[in-house]
């Protein structure tokens, strides 16, 4: 089996300074984030009967089997709106519910919480230049319309580097972490590229594969525990990370049975490259709560601090979750995306939000403009594979928080 060496789970909760924030019992008084508790979504100009129509999209959504259950967060202007959880951990009648403290396989969202961070911390130190070509950092990636390739490019996902493919079928099963790893680094540098780079965006988790080695080699550290060093500790994010310990099991949401590992993934990860690569990977592999999440987000709310933990200027949020120019017809941002005509963020985020997706099911979409963000984390995988089922499920929840707003926005126009 893949070594697990190097853990970067955090096991116990943090308590930096600020207001504390009851959480039921598996959340202890003391426990603190910069969002205010408020006693009434009208506090922060939610209508309270409004949101509990937004939080029956996903009852509804549950009970139609499109996943069997998963927390919700919103916050909006610094107040923790609502923090709601709802369903079980999976079919089944014995199945324990869903408590806002539930971890789940956040999938790609790790490649905004974790490689897209690390990414801006690195930028503001002046160690990564986004206008570097890839070989600079990576030499072994040359050749032909190669040579070309630059940092931004795969962070924008227009590379032109492959999307996918099935390494993880060939990788070694007795291999250490660093060999895995370093055997994935070469196989992509070897592939020809899928098309010219910049005239289109593809999403790419091999293209993310090879941000993160690039981050591993500027910084010297294994990813797991930058993120660790540098995000979760900071932000209190307490009980996210890659690798969950045994212990943490009967708190974790299953994402389904893998046909190639034969048996129901509860507290693994559900990509297999990712598993394939020791359960720590810039593309796939983080574990999060709602809560946590909750935090990150309102640090990019905040410019990139909370709490006085200041983890990137805000100059480089902004710039990061900016649409990237250049790239016909995408919608990426630096790492992040942007809405588009049909997003799964609905009709009312603005034009100047940024989020992004989850394989699993969940999702992150924070909008600057209203002040406000949405958390949704859920395992689809339990039972359907229709990514439309789930995306339309996004785009009315998403839709219904916003209609809950007092002064309802303007439809979005693209």
């Amino acid at each position: 089996m893949l070594s697990r060496e190097g853990s970067a789970f955090l096991s116990e909760y943090r308590a930096p300074t600020g207001l504390p924030v009851e959480r039921g019992e598996k959340y202890p008084v003391g426990y603190t984030m910069e969002l205010e508790k408020t006693d009434s979504a009208e506090e922060a100009g939610f209508s309270g009967e409004r949101l509990r129509s937004a939080h029956g999209v996903l009852v509804a959504a549950s009970r139609s089997r499109v996943f069997p259950g998963g927390v919700a967060v919103v916050g909006r202007g610094g107040k923790l709106v609502s923090e709601w959880a709802f369903g079980h951990l999976d079919y089944g009648d014995e199945s324990p519910p869903v408590s806002v403290g539930t971890i789940y396989d956040v999938a790609s969202l790790t490649k905004v919480v974790v490689t897209a961070t690390l990414a801006m911390i690195l930028y503001d130190g002046g160690k990564l230049r986004l206008d570097a070509r890839v070989r600079e950092y990576l030499p072994e990636f040359a050749g032909d319309e190669k040579e070309g390739v630059t940092v931004a490019d795969l962070l924008s996902h227009s590379s032109g580097i492959l999307w996918w493919k099935d390494l993880y079928k060939s990788a070694r099963e007795d291999g250490s972490f660093a060999e895995v790893k370093d055997w994935y680094v070469k196989e992509i540098c070897l592939l020809p590229l899928d098309y010219p780079p910049r005239t289109k965006s593809v999403y790419s988790d091999l293209g993310t594969i090879l941000m993160g080695e690039i981050l591993e080699r500027v910084a010297g550290r294994r990813l797991d525990e930058m993120a660790r060093d540098e995000i979760f500790e900071p932000l209190g994010m307490g009980h996210t990370g890659f690798q969950p310990p045994p212990s943490s099991k009967d708190r974790i949401a299953s994402t389904g049975r893998s046909s190639w590992r034969d048996r129901v993934l509860v507290g693994e990860v559900h990509d297999d490259n990712a598993f394939a690569m020791g359960g720590v990977a810039p593309h796939a592999g983080l574990f999060s709560t709602g809560s946590d999440l909750a935090s990150f987000a309102q640090t990019m709310l905040n410019g990139g601090v909370l709490e006085g933990q200041r983890i990137v200027e805000r100059s480089t949020v902004e710039l990061f979750t900016r649409r990237a120019d250049g790239i016909p017809g995408s919608d990426r941002a630096l790492g992040w995306d942007t809405p588009s005509r049909d997003s799964t963020a609905g009709r009312y985020f603005s034009s100047s939000s940024y989020g992004h997706l989850a394989f699993t099911g969940s999702s992150l979409w924070i909008d600057p403009i209203r002040d406000l963000f949405v958390v949704l984390l859920a395992n689809r995988m339990s039972q359907s594979r229709n990514r439309e089922t789930i995306n339309g499920v996004r785009a009315s929840f998403h839709d219904a928080v916003m209609e809950a707003l007092v002064e309802v926005p303007p439809p979005r126009s693209v």
